[in-house]
Formats: C-alpha cells, structure tokens, sequence
C-alpha cells in the first residue's frame, strides 16, 4: 500500500469528537507519541491503524486517500508560481504541508488568488471614462470567470450528469429515432413536438453565425458551413433548451456559481452534454466503444460524429457500475492557450497560461491531421498513455476578399492512466515497460520540479535562479550537473 500521510484529517477527527490524544491513542492501540507522529505527518498512517479507524470511529478509509489533495497541491503551487510570489521562497514541500494539515486554508487561499487574478483582468479593461468593465451587484464586483466557474463545476461531477442521460433516452424512447437517420429525425421531432422549422442558410446570410434560433417565428437557421456532425449536434443542443430546460436548470444548481454568465454558461455546457448523449446514446456507445477497443476514428464513423464529439463523449462514460476508462482531456491553440481541460485519469492541467510544451497536444500541431500517441509521466511518479490530433474549427471560413487567412486549428489530447493503456487500440505495438518511449513532463513550467529540462520556458518556482555568464546550456534555466 502506497504511504498516506493523514494528519490534518486525523487531528479534525479527533478534534471534532473532543478527544485528546491520549484518548483517541488508546482507542487506536497506539501509544500517544506515535499519533502525535501520524498528526503532524512525520509518520504514514498504517493499514492497522486504518482498520481501527474504521471499526472505532466509522470513517470511511476511502475518503481518507481521495486525489482531491493531489489536485489542491497542483493547483496551490501553480498559483503561487505567480510572479506575484517570487520573492516568498516557498517550496513544494510546504505547500504539501499545509494541504495535508490545513486543506481549508489551501483552498480559501487559492479562492482568495482566484479572485485576485480575475480582479487583475478586470482592472486592466476599463472604459475611457475610466469606470470598470465588472459587473456590480449591490456592493460586490462579479470578477470571477464564469468558464473556470463552469469547469470546476464539471470536475467536481465528475462531467457525469445521470438526468441528462436519462432525458436523451427518453428523446429516443418517445421519438423512435435511428441512428442512421438522426439528423432528419431531428429536424422531425422540432418540427412535431416544438412547432419549429429547420433552415440551412448560406453562409452570407449570417456571416459569423452558426446556429441561430428566433423564439417568436420558431425558426431555426443552421449555417451551410457546419458539416453533418456540428448539424446535429445544434439540432439536439436546440431540443435541450426547448424540451428539458428544468433539467439543465436543476443540473446547474447544484453549482454554486456567482454570476448570471457563469449560470448561462452552465446551462450551455448542459445542453451540450444532452446533445452528445443523443447522438451517442450511453449503453450503446460503451458497448461500441470497449469492442472497438476505443478507437476514436471507428466510433466517428459508427455515430456520425467528429473527433473533438467522440473524445469528449469518451470523458463521460461515469455512470456508477458501468463505467469506461476515466480520460483526460485537454483542448489547447497554437499559442498554447487551454479553452477546454477535465481530467479523470488523476492528471494534473494547468489553470493558467500554458501546459508543459513536451505534452504530445503540442506536438499535434507539427503533423495535422495525425494522431498522436504518449506515454508521459509526471514529476511524482504518475504515468499515463495519451493520444493528440489537430482539430478544426466548425464552420470557419478559411477564405475572405480574396486573400487566403491563417488556417485556424486547435489540437485536443485525450489520456488515462498507463494501467489503462491495453485496453486502448493506440497502445498495440508499443513496450509500455520500455522507460525509453517515456516521456517526463509536468504541469507548467513554474511548477515543474524538472530542473534539467532543456524545454524549460521560465524558472521553477522552488528554483533559485542562478545566471553563469561563462556557461549557456538549451535552456538558460536549465540546471546542468
């Protein structure tokens, strides 16, 4: 059993049942030195002192060794990587510390960088008057952004929403719709049940638009640039709205969210999870998708979907005693920006700015089209097997007045856990116990404990910079023995 050091949720245990530690030691059977030892994390928690734990005091061992710590230490040593922090010499082992002991003070201080860094966007965007762009609600400013809001939201699903699942059955059951004719039954459905028309409009007539809906005419004009799938995909996103607005309402209360852009970006995501569980319903994609040993290609041609719809379906196969392989993924622009980031294979993504420049994503741009594969490990050990491919953008026009513009594309990586890695189509061929074919990176550079990485974009964080001028390696941040 891997070493768990618990001793902040230890010591609220005991606190919490007004214990001291001779009392809880003696219902342990363990003398009071060696608690205080497990308290202050100087000691691992034993499987004997777990199984006392919860024959004594009915705790759930599960929730002792849960990955939330993991994430909260990442995300804790990415902000504090901030140039705001440079001159606080903190280390990784501090930040562990705190987390491990005071997991409340971690995240109150990384809700508190939180708002600090949406309060420095804000700031930077007034008006020529001079009055903030935020929007005001009584005497509290909104700075928060409403897509960190949503994607914490969906993290913390586990981006498995069981109602919304069960809605898309019900449009299947109700609708006798076939796979091979979704689109047309669609088109149907809005027809019959919501009295709305279906138009494909040219491109001219709404430059810019791809999906556009008029509540009092009840006309819908999908644009002729969206290719079948993104067709279909509206059209479902569109019954979401019109057929199960209870449903993304009471699936996105549960969010806690600040802001009336956040609520409205939540139920947006929501419809769009609907819409991908109509065009791959649930059991039959599973089925489909462990027998074609998760092959993104077959299962884009089987359901009639694209690339990016295929992947992000695969991160929501969740549902409680039949789940799929708990994915990654991450979409990413080639500046390096993240637009879209969920992991439940246990990798840590970046919040802000841009991954680590060795993730296989990166890599995707120098061969579109193509996909990928990885096998990368982490600086604590945790390795995993990914696949990348560049993506294109729905509807976007590559031509105007003549002249051709930049080919806008974005790359989207999609990984699990190398335990993972058989069961995938895109691992057969490769000794997966081979250390060459593995790949060290991190999160980001500020956080990376890698200090002779020759990609190293700016210092570590836990690094203390030291400039040679008599020495130059790749990298002027690389430490070199």
């Amino acid at each position: 059993m891997k070493a768990m050091h618990i001793g902040g949720k230890l010591r609220r245990l005991r606190q919490e049942r007004h214990l001291s530690q001779a009392q809880m030691a003696a219902e342990l059977q363990i003398s009071p030195s060696y608690l205080n030892l497990i308290e202050s994390n100087r000691r691992p928690v034993t499987a004997r002192v777990l199984l006392q734990l919860a024959d004594k005091f009915k705790v759930d061992v599960g929730s002792l060794a849960t990955e939330d710590d993991g994430r909260l230490t990442s995300d804790l040593m990415e902000a504090l990587s901030d140039s705001f922090f440079e001159d606080h010499d903190i280390k990784t082992s501090d930040v562990r510390d705190l987390v491990a002991t005071l997991p409340g003070v971690g995240r109150a201080l990384l809700a508190l960088y939180h708002a600090y860094h949406a309060g420095v966007g804000s700031a930077s965007e007034v008006s020529p008057a001079g009055a903030p762009q935020g929007e005001v609600q009584g005497e509290r400013v909104l700075t928060g952004l409403p897509s960190e809001e949503v994607t914490d939201f969906l993290q913390s699903r586990r981006n498995h929403f069981a109602d919304l699942e069960k809605a898309a059955e019900e449009l299947w059951r109700d609708n006798d719709l076939a796979l091979h004719t979704l689109q047309q039954d669609l088109v149907r459905v809005l027809s019959q049940r919501y009295a709305v028309q279906v138009e494909i409009v040219p491109w001219g007539r709404t430059p810019g638009l791809l999906r556009s809906y008029n509540p009092l005419t009840r006309r819908l004009e999908l644009s002729e640039m969206l290719p079948p799938a993104s067709r279909t995909f509206q059209l479902a996103h569109q019954i979401a709205f019109l057929g199960y607005r209870p449903v993304l309402e009471h699936q996105g209360a549960g969010g806690k969210l600040t802001s009336p852009a956040s609520d409205a970006l939540a139920r947006s995501a929501l419809a769009n999870y609907f819409a991908a569980a109509v065009m791959m319903p649930y059991a039959r994609f599973i089925e489909a998708a462990r027998a074609t040993r998760y092959d993104i290609e077959v299962l884009q041609s089987r359901f009639g979907a694209s690339f990016e719809q295929v992947c992000h379906r695969l991160t929501t196969l969740r549902r409680p005693g039949d789940e799929g392989i708990p994915f990654h993924l991450i979409r990413v622009d080639i500046a390096g920006n993240i637009s879209k980031r969920f992991s439940a294979s246990g990798i840590h993504i970046a919040r802000f700015g841009a991954a680590c420049p060795r993730w296989n994503v990166y890599d995707a741009f120098a061969t579109p089209g193509m996909i990928r594969v990885q096998v990368s490990r982490m600086p604590d050990g945790q390795t995993f097997f990914c696949v990348a491919r560049t993506i294109g953008s729905p509807g976007h026009n590559t031509l105007r007045g003549g002249l051709p513009q930049r080919i806008e594309r974005l790359s989207l990586g999609l990984g699990c856990a190398l335990g993972h890695a058989r069961d995938i189509v895109y691992a057969d061929g490769l000794h997966l116990e081979d250390p060459q074919i593995v790949t060290p990176i991190g999160v980001s550079c500020r956080t990376c404990a890698r200090t002779d990485c020759s990609d190293r974009a700016s210092p570590a964080i836990a690094q203390r910079l030291e400039i040679d001028e008599n020495r130059r390696g790749q990298s002027p941040y690389m430490v070199s023995d």
